[in-house]
Formats: C-alpha cells, structure tokens, sequence
C-alpha cells in the first residue's frame, strides 16, 4: 500500500535546495515528477520581481549544466535545469526509495516535499537513507490513501487540492463577476500563485475526471 510523506528540510541540507536559495527571494515548486539518476528535478517554476538575478545566479553556479527558461505565465516562470555532481543527497535518496514526488515548494529558508511512496519499506529505506548521511528533514506527517477522510477519497484529492478549492467556492473564485482572484487565494493559504494555479487546475481536474469520467459507460 502507497504511503505519503510530508516533510520540510532545510536549504543547507541538500546541493539543489543550496542551489536556489536566495538572494533574490523567489516562490520556487517543483513540477510533479518520478526522479530518475539522470534526471533530478529538471522543471521548476519560479515566482518573484527579479528573473534576471535568480537566472545567473543559478546558471553561474557549479552544481548547474544548463539553466533555462522554457515557459512564462503572468508573473511565474518554467526553467529546466540540468543538475551535476555527486548529489548524494536529499534527491539520490528519493531516487533510490523509487519515490514520486507530489509537491515540492519553498518560499525562504527551507523546502516542504510531500512523497508518494510504494509501501512502508520504500519509507523507512528514505528514512534511513537521511538517517546515515545526517540529512535533517521534519516530518509533518506520513498517510496512507485508505487513512484519508472519506471526503477526500471521494474523488482522490490530495489535502492541498481540497483546501484549495473550498477556499476557491468559500471566497467565490468560481463566481461569475469573480469575487477573488489566484493571488488573493494564494495570499490567504500563503503560498505562490503558481503552486495555487497548479492545486485549483489538479483539483478540479480530478474531481471531473472522478465525476465524469467513471460514470462515461452509462452514457456509451
């Protein structure tokens, strides 16, 4: 049985959270991906003022190949990164525990990460893995799919997706005049715009897939 892990590391404890770390401070997340040995993390968004800083401070840095931006929506920015080095870190750990990552944000001095992972072994295999190389994470909490509220396995949704849309019909996002926009939802949960664009879009995604799309045969 799948478990997932939310936890918090510090910048310092792993090469690409050294890497991003301000200045200048911007909203970084991860997009969703399967890490693989040649392949850490290479797409990332980017909320701030100063693009240009941020871009040649981390294409400037040892641990970068290539860094470059792909993408550009309002005030957020897609790169893709490719890493180099040891990386026998944070992110080799992940690789390694075959680990999925869900979510992976900062905003300051530290990282959160919320991780599916195959089973408790895969789990306590990550764990270890930090253990031995003196990686400090903070678990916030581990959960497997069958200990979340019915509410929630109703239609799949992480916990971050279901906040993100009760705020959205609560301050009438979805209202026709909007009554609230992606920032001021992502001002109230404190978070970037980018990562509250990306929770309403997943969200709402599969609460129509798991509304529409299992009952598609009835109408076939």
């Amino acid at each position: 049985m799948s478990v997932i892990l939310e936890f918090t590391v510090e910048n310092d404890q792993f090469s690409l959270g050294q890497v991003l770390s301000g200045p200048p401070e911007m909203s970084l997340e991860l997009e969703r991906i399967v890490p693989t040995g040649t392949g850490i993390m290479p797409f990332l968004w980017a909320t701030g003022d100063d693009f240009d800083t941020f871009e040649e401070k981390v294409a400037d840095h040892p641990y970068v190949d290539e860094f470059r931006a792909i993408d550009k929506i309002e005030n957020s920015t897609l790169y893709r990164g490719l890493w180099v080095g040891n990386h026998d870190d944070l992110t080799k750990g992940i690789v390694d525990a075959e680990g999925t990552i869900l979510e992976g944000h900062s905003n300051t001095d530290k990282w959160e990460f919320h991780l599916r992972l195959q089973d408790h072994d895969k789990l306590s295999k990550f764990y270890n893995f930090c253990t031995d190389r003196d990686i400090s994470i903070h678990i916030v909490r581990t959960f497997t799919v069958t200990e979340r509220t019915e509410s929630i396995k109703e239609y799949g949704l992480s916990h971050e997706q279901r906040e993100a849309l009760i705020l959205g019909l609560r301050e009438g996002y979805f209202d026709t005049p909007r009554k609230a926009s992606l920032n001021d939802l992502a001002d109230t949960l404190g978070i970037s715009q980018q990562a509250m664009s990306n929770r309403m879009r997943r969200g709402t995604e599969q609460v129509l897939s798991e509304a529409l799309l299992s009952t598609s045969a009835d109408f076939d």
